[in-house]
């Protein structure tokens, strides 16, 4: 028996529509004191059952798990887990021999909001976004362990920086099991479409590799031939490894992290050797695109969210078009420019002006070749719009 909430009248449209959110407008009462984390009833204003999930604090009062009258025990836990399995399985990533890292539960996607878990060859990597998945940490742990088998070896929470800070959860990072003989590591080498990758998810930002660029990568290789190629903001150089696999002839890496420069560096040394014509710099990416005097024919942006919130929507987008602008300035005729917004309140459509209005700053004329988005790993609950976050464009400039 779960403790319920109450909707106001005609404020159940949504989760008939299933939608994966409730709004604290929504609610009209509770049954007594609901602690962040709790998993609770929603039920119409007349008492019926519509859905069940957990609560939190914040506009989002409720983030739904399931909207059947059915126990969360740890039997639910493992179907749901054993069905984004599935998926990946159906998708060709789960038991590839090609690729080994891959997002295996991707929040409302899989209809586990606020949950995260990324699969580096035998290590599953989480992340809990919600006070609720905080709680269930240990049966989401169980889960894998069941539905993996023996293909897993160890799960580690990451959720220090993504359960929310103001819930005094103490969270820390750390392994929740791991097998007796795995070995203390501080990296492990793990394939993207047959190309190595040195993943840190102890030190590195998310859980050690941007997995959403996987697919986009790939279509770097494709242009990258003969092409001087820059990749800004490049983390752990992924875009930097595919154009030199394309066969660039050469490649700068721009971010602002010192440790991220360095995991460039020694990535583009595990797939080329030395002599590759690569070089990286700590550098702030805009300004380097701003002030560069290289020549560069193909260009890629990928920014982290500059807006986290609809609020900074405005800015973000002002941003936004000033590095666009910068880049479709500086490229060399005929260039191929990648540029991508990870920002989940910028719009699709909103997005594409801003390029628009990008290009027409820069008075260059432009192609849009490709319109991208994440890859099916990363999938979009039909019912949740709000999921498709990574918005890209290949856009060739004359």
């Amino acid at each position: 028996m779960y403790p319920k909430l109450y909707l106001k009248r005609n404020k159940e449209e949504s989760l008939l529509r299933r939608h994966p959110w409730v709004f604290s407008g929504a609610l009209a009462r509770a049954d007594g004191q609901l602690e962040e984390g709790t998993i609770a009833d929603v039920c119409d204003s007349g008492g019926k059952f519509l859905a069940r999930g957990h609560c939190q604090i914040g506009s989002i009062a409720v983030r739904v798990l399931t909207f059947r009258d059915e126990p969360i025990d740890r039997a639910w836990w493992i179907k749901r887990t054993a069905g984004a399995y599935a998926v990946r399985k159906a998708l060709g990533l789960a038991g590839s021999r090609e690729t080994t890292c891959y997002r295996l539960i991707h929040g409302e996607g899989d209809m586990l909001p606020g949950l995260i878990v990324d699969i580096y060859g035998d290590t599953a990597v989480m992340q809990c976004h919600s006070v609720g998945m905080f709680v269930h940490r240990e049966d989401i742990c169980a889960a894998l362990r069941e539905v993996l088998g023996g293909e897993l070896r160890a799960v580690y929470d990451k959720s220090s920086r993504t359960a929310p800070f103001n819930a005094g959860l103490d969270a820390a990072d750390g392994y929740l099991w791991k097998a007796e003989d795995y070995p203390d590591q501080e990296e492990k080498i793990v394939l993207e479409s047959g190309r190595k990758f040195a993943v840190d998810w102890e030190r590195g930002q998310k859980t050690g590799l941007f997995l959403d660029q996987r697919e986009s990568r790939r279509l770097v290789m494709q242009f990258a031939r003969g092409r001087r190629v820059l990749n800004t903001f490049c983390y752990t150089g992924g875009f930097s490894i595919f154009a030199l696999g394309g066969g660039a002839a050469s490649v700068d890496s721009v971010d602002s992290s010192g440790y991220a420069v360095e995991m460039a560096d020694r990535n583009v040394l595990l797939n080329f050797g030395a002599g590759t014509p690569h070089r990286a710099f700590t550098a702030d990416a805009t300004k380097f695109v701003r002030d560069t005097d290289g020549r560069y024919d193909m260009i890629i942006l990928d920014p982290p969210a500059f807006a986290k919130h609809l609020k900074a929507v405005p800015n973000a987008l002002q941003a936004y078009r000033r590095l666009n602008a910068s880049a479709i300035a500086k490229i060399e005729p005929g260039g191929i420019l990648f540029t991508f917004s990870c920002s989940q309140a910028v719009l699709a459509d909103q997005f594409r002006t801003m390029v628009f209005s990008a290009a027409a700053i820069a008075g260059r004329s432009v192609r849009v070749l490709h319109r991208l988005s994440q890859p099916a790993d990363h999938p979009v609950n039909i019912y949740h719009p709000e999921g498709e976050y990574l918005k890209g464009l290949v856009l060739y400039v004359e």
